[in-house]
Order: structure tokens, then sequence, then C-alpha cells
């Protein structure tokens, strides 16, 4: 009768009733599970567990009756609350404030705000609160592609978050942007956005090429009517790269090439099979491609983390995720902002052509045919380079050698643009000696809201002598702003009286006040008029082809940043005091996400400094022309253009903040501001009335131009450090975050 008896419970357990997929990842996480535990404890592979977190796969016996009793008892432990009415998804493995629990609705185009009034803070979107991984399921479709028998894992995936752009509505795309490639128990998988998992027949490396593009449908759909989609990107993991014949780490000298050697045999094998590599070879970041027929592109792009194409420093420890992963970080990343073609640098850059591409197709009158039009696309910068005014061009550019300027010369304010980040400190005075904190501020996406509604030059200098300043024209200036004297501006409509002393200069990075003529941007001279003084120039190349031309870069990175917050639960509409309780620990919610956030920011700062690339070897010399030159992208002015305006944008807030307080910066580094207090909370620092911030001066948020908690030291610690190193102006916002010092920062 037992043998009856233990059938009978064997045929309950074959249909015992599971949570939906995506209750199955939230109790896992919220006990602190990891995919590998569990699958280890069901003896089961770490993508079966993975497939059924995703809904691709159901459990059979007899783990499915292992797996239901596991998530019985987790059932019991972390009982599901009720959704509220915007189906919002806190953090699961970490508990959050009850503002956490209310989501946006999905994203709603956004016209960019205006170049006027206090330029860092944007109109606030609503952003998405879904995430890639976690959204609910939707009709379910197939994964496999063209041949059925590459893919092992049919049925529903999951949808992407609301306002994202879903790779399902395109055909051609409707596995996602990209996938990361591993091996496990002797078999090729690929590991897509969602929880996709598929199965790899590729036995070669050129074979594995030709199925990414023939049949593992990746993709990701143009960002402009005149672009092109974008390429399907591969990554490759350790196991990945031994199986298809490449060196799992690359040697020294392999490192400072920045490729594998050329008669490497896989190479030799790709030459074989008709594909090509771009110049750049085959490195961390390799394109391999064959010539396009018509407009049909045939190209795959190879991402090697282990070969260090994800810079810790801008994608924190996303190299060492596994798989599954890394897919959700790279997959979230690419359809939030785009799919990577490199370092964050190279892909804010790349995004700014993919959202402005240089030409565009028109129809032959004739032939009826189309071909590319004889004239840029209209708010593009063309695909002709155009080399920058002499003050733009940085040491050693060739547009100086008609200056014949003599050898060792080093250019001043005068003669070379200086517009560049603050890096300005000064001593304490005795009754900021007397607060106990020190409290730092930080700017978000600074560099993103600075070129928000930027006029910024679209084609050639002209040079100008004696011009009169148009605040609206792009360009750079010779004029003298000594005169202009801060202990008497004007704030708005009114003159005020402030300490000038205590106060960094505008118009340098040092936060010196000029001492003669020098050339600035056109934001700086703006702002010299703004605060009540007559400007000059006596000379300028400005450019009289312009437009907005970083506008929807902005507003693309703004997007993704925002909805990432959200889904971190770090919305637009938290309370001061709402925002600092959800700014605590906010990365370690969603590791992965936080990852993601950090590319986000990466990307913003990486593409500005990108606008200005120096030489990198190769054997150049100074007065001759290096790569870089030969990009349209290449524009030092507008590079200058943002930062200038990213300058003046918060050192108007610092003069608001004073004028109305009487508090005055300690220490200002890039986008970081540091005042004394009696607190150790910005709240202490900024004057809210009634829950209203200072307009046009500091507020709390999470939106671009809007500042967070960069950190607290104690007004003891910022003495001792400066006295340590024996300098009075040592720049303490180095290490508000926590305080840490290195003879570094005091320029050793």
């Amino acid at each position: 009768m037992s043998e009856l008896f233990d059938a009978v419970d064997a045929l309950l357990a074959s249909r015992a009733v599971l949570p939906p997929p995506a209750e199955r990842k939230r109790l896992r996480a919220a006990h602190g599970l990891t995919i590998d535990e569990v699958a280890s404890a069901l003896k089961v592979r770490r993508a079966t567990v993975s497939g059924w977190e995703a809904g691709k796969t159901e459990p059979r016996p007899p783990e499915r009756d292992a797996y239901a009793r596991l998530l019985d008892k987790l059932a019991e432990l972390y009982p599901a609350t009720p959704a509220p009415a915007a189906e919002g998804r806190p953090a699961p493995d970490a508990p959050v404030p009850a503002t956490f629990t209310a989501a946006p609705a999905p994203a709603q185009p956004a016209e960019p705000t205006s170049g006027t009034g206090v330029a860092g803070e944007p109109v606030k979107p609503q952003v998405p609160a879904a995430d890639l991984a976690d959204a609910p399921a939707t009709a379910p479709r197939s994964a496999s592609t063209t041949r059925p028998s590459t893919s092992r894992r049919p049925g529903a995936r999951k949808a992407a978050p609301a306002g994202t752009p879903a790779g399902g509505t395109d055909p051609r795309f409707e596995n996602g942007p990209l996938m990361v490639v591993d091996v496990e128990d002797g078999k090729v998988l690929a590991y897509g956005v969602g929880g996709l998992v598929l199965d790899v027949p590729a036995k070669s490396l050129p074979s594995l090429v030709e199925w990414t593009l023939r049949e593992a449908k990746l993709g990701q759909p143009k960002l402009s009517g005149p672009g092109r989609p974008a390429d399907p990107l591969l990554v490759l993991t350790k196991a990945a790269l031994e199986r298809y014949g490449l060196p799992t780490t690359l040697t020294a000298q392999e490192k400072d090439a920045g490729r594998i050697p050329e008669d490497h045999k896989v190479i030799k094998q790709l030459t074989r099979a008709d594909w090509k590599l771009t110049k750049r070879g085959f490195g961390p970041w390799a394109r391999i491609y064959r010539p396009a027929k018509g407009s049909e592109r045939q190209c795959v792009q190879l991402c090697i983390p282990s070969w260090d194409a994800l810079d810790p420093r801008f994608w924190d420890h996303a190299a060492q995720l596994p798989p599954a992963e890394l897919a959700r970080v790279l997959g979230t990343f690419a359809t939030r902002v785009m799919t990577p073609r490199g370092s964050t640098a190279v892909t804010g850059l790349e995004l700014m052509t993919a959202l402005h591409p240089p030409t565009h197709a028109v129809r032959d009158e004739e032939t009826g045919a189309l071909r590319q039009a004889d004239t840029k696309t209209p708010g593009s910068l063309g695909s002709d380079p155009v080399d920058c005014a002499p003050p733009e061009a940085p040491d050693g550019h060739p547009v100086l050698n008609a200056l014949d300027l003599p050898r060792f010369h080093v250019r001043g304010p005068s003669e070379k643009l200086f517009e560049e980040a603050y890096d300005w400190a000064r001593p304490m005075t005795d009754a900021e000696c007397t607060l106990r904190f020190l409290v730092g501020l930080d700017v978000n996406m600074a560099f993103g809201a600075g070129a928000n509604g930027l006029t910024v030059g679209l084609g050639e200098p002209t040079h100008v002598m004696n011009p009169v300043f148009d605040p609206k024209l792009p360009g750079s200036w010779l004029v003298d702003l000594s005169h202009v004297d801060l202990s008497h501006v004007k704030v708005g409509k009114e003159w005020v009286e402030l300490d000038g002393s205590l106060l960094p200069s505008p118009f340098t990075p040092k936060g010196d006040r000029p001492t003669g003529p020098a050339w600035y941007a056109t934001p700086t001279v703006a702002y010299a008029q703004e605060l009540g003084y007559y400007v000059a120039p006596t000379e300028a190349y400005v450019r009289y082809d312009n437009g907005r031309y970083l506008d929807g870069w902005y507003t693309r990175l703004r997007d993704a940043y925002l909805a990432t917050m959200a889904d971190l639960g770090v919305t637009t509409d938290l309370s001061p005091e709402d925002f600092l309780t959800a700014m605590d620990g906010y990365k370690d919610r969603d590791p992965e996400l936080g990852i993601v956030i950090t590319a986000i920011k990466a990307t913003v700062k990486g593409g500005v400094g990108k606008l200005r690339e120096r030489p990198r070897g190769e054997g150049w010399r100074p007065g001759e022309r290096w790569r870089a030159l030969e990009r349209p992208t290449w524009r030092p002015d507008i590079r200058a253009a943002v930062i200038s305006r990213t300058r003046i944008n918060l050192h108007r807030k610092i003069v608001k903040h004073a004028a109305f307080t009487g508090q005055y910066p300690i220490a200002v580094l890039s986008d970081c501001v540091v005042y004394a207090a009696n607190g150790p909370s910005p709240l202490d620092v900024l004057p809210y009335r009634e829950g209203k911030p200072l307009p046009g001066g500091f507020k709390l948020g999470v939106n671009p131009g809007l500042v967070k908690h960069e950190g607290t030291q104690t007004v003891l610690w910022g003495e001792e450090v400066r006295e340590k190193f024996n300098a009075p102006d040592l720049n303490l916002a180095r290490s508000i975050k926590d305080g840490t010092v290195s003879t570094a920062d005091n320029g050793e």
C-alpha cells in the first residue's frame, strides 16, 4: 500500500503548482540565493534554473517537486506584498522606504529645455520603472532562429520596459542587440536579453559570425531616420575564447598594440572565409565585416572582457559577472543608450553620430534610384573633418605650424582657449573653522546638463576682428574680463554685495581672477554680461553654421539614467528627505543596474572628452596630423563650450546660494562643491522653505543638473589633512566622499 501512496505522491508532485517566473526570481533573491546555489542544490545546470526563472522552460520531475518545495518554503518566509496601482517594482533583495513603491508612468517624448534661465535643471520626464530582466511576460513567441535546431528553449520571452526600444518590434532583431557566448558542459550557449538562451552550432569563429548574421536575429533599430541599425554584438567569455582558438588574455606586447598579431591562426581563418577586420585589428572591441552589398551590411562586433574591453573604472566588476548577468547589464545599457561600440567614451561619441548621421539618401530625379545626398544632413557635423581655430587647437596641432611660434613656446590665455572644469580651493575662515562638518554636493550628470539646449558650431570657424559680442553665436572670443568684480554682481535684476575673496572666478579653471585678455567660449563671455559687466572682444572665431547638436544626445542619456535610477528606487518625485534616503546605498539594491548607472555617467563624460582626443602614440610628432583629426566629431570647440557652460551653471548656483545664505564654498572640483556646516546633511546646507528650494540655486533631486550628497567629513579632518600636507588650499572636494587622501591629491 505504501508503494501505491508513493506513486500517488509522485503523480501529484509532477503537477505541482509553481508561482509565475517573476515570483520565482523574487523569492530566490529575497533569501539572498544565487542561481548557482539553487542549481547546485537541485543538481541541475545553471542555465536550467535561469530558464525556469525566465519562463523559457518548466521543471520536470523529480526536480519539479524539489523546486516547488523550495519555493513554498521561501513564500512562507517572504510573502508577496500587494502591488501598487502603478505596478512599480521595488528591489527584491533590500528593504526600501514606502516612497519607493510608486513607479512613474511610461516615458513620454519630452522637448528639450531652452538654453535660457538655469540651464542645469531640465523638465522632469516620466520614466519606466520596470527592468529588462524582471518585466512581466508577454504573449509567447518562439526564441528559436530560422533553424529551430539552434534553439533549445522555445517559449515566451520577457518584455522590455515601457519606453525602451524593443528588439521584437523589428523581426530582424527579435533576439535583442547582443548576446554573451559561453561554453557549458561542452555546449556553446548564447545568453541574450530577458533570459533568452540559444544553442550555438558554430564550430569556428568564421562560422560563429555567419550564424550571428543569418540566424541569431541580433541588432538594434536605428536611432535616427537617416541612420542605420546597430550591428550585432557578441561578448565572448574565456570559455568561448578557448573554444574558438583565441587566447584568454593578451600578452604585454599585445596589450600595448591593442590587438593580437595579424598572423594569428584565427585571423587566417577569417581571411580564408573572406571576412575583414577594421584598422583597429583584432582587439578587445573587434569588428568583423564583409563589404556591404547595397544597403545590406554584414558586420559583427566582438567584445572580449578578459582582454580588458570593459574598463573597471567605467564598468565596475561587469567583466567578472556570469554570462546571464553580463547579458542583462550590457543589454540594459544597449536598449536604453545604444549597443556599445567600444569604450564608454567611444560609445558616447558614436551616439552623437547615430542621432545626427552625416549623410542621407535622396532619390535621383533622372533614374529614380536612391543615392547619397551631395550635402550633409541638416543638424549634423557632416562627413568631412573641420580644422579648429588656432586658439582652440591643443599643443602640437598642425594648424599652429602657420603661426611660426618659437620652439618650446608655451601659449598663455591670450593665445590658447583654456576652458576646463573647476579645480579650486581656499583656506577656511575663522568662522568656518568653528563649524563641525564639511558637506559635499555633487551635480548629477553635470556635463550632460551643460550640453542641454546648448548652441554649438556645426561648420568651419570665421575669423572676425573687433566683433560685437553675440551671446547666441557659438565661438571663441578674445576679451578682457579682468574688470569683473565678484564683490558687486547682478543676481537676476538686482545688484548684490558679496565677499568676492571667498568665491572662485568663473573665468578660469583654477578660480583665479584673470589678469588681462584671454580666449573664452561663448557661455563664459555671456555670463560676464549676465553678472552686469560690459564686454568688448577684440577678436573672435565664430561659427555661423550652428545648432543644438547635443540635445538629442543629452535626452537619450538623461532618459536612460532616470529610467535606471527609477528601477533602483530613486524617482523624480521624491521629497528632499526621501531622496536622501533613497540614495543611501541605492546601487546595492541591484548591483547589476548599479553598473549600468556607472556606465551611463561615464558615457556622458567620455563622449565630451573624446571631442578633443589627443595623439595616442603611433609615432606621432608635434606638428603632424593624428588619426582622430580625420573624424568630423573631432571638435575641441564643442568640448570647450560644454565645459564652459557646465562651469558657469555651477558658478551661477554658488553665487545665488551665497547671496541668499551668506555661505561660500570651501572647495570646488569639476561638479562637486564643498561647504562648511553645523550638520552632516545637505539639508544643513541647502535653504528649503516649505519644501521649496532657492530658485536657481542648488536643489536635491535625481534629475541632471540637480545635486546629491557626495559625502561628509569633519572640519577637524579637513584642517588635519591640510596641515599634514602643508597645503592650506588643498582641494578637499577630491576626497570628501570617503576621506581618503593620497600624495597625488597634493600634486606630488
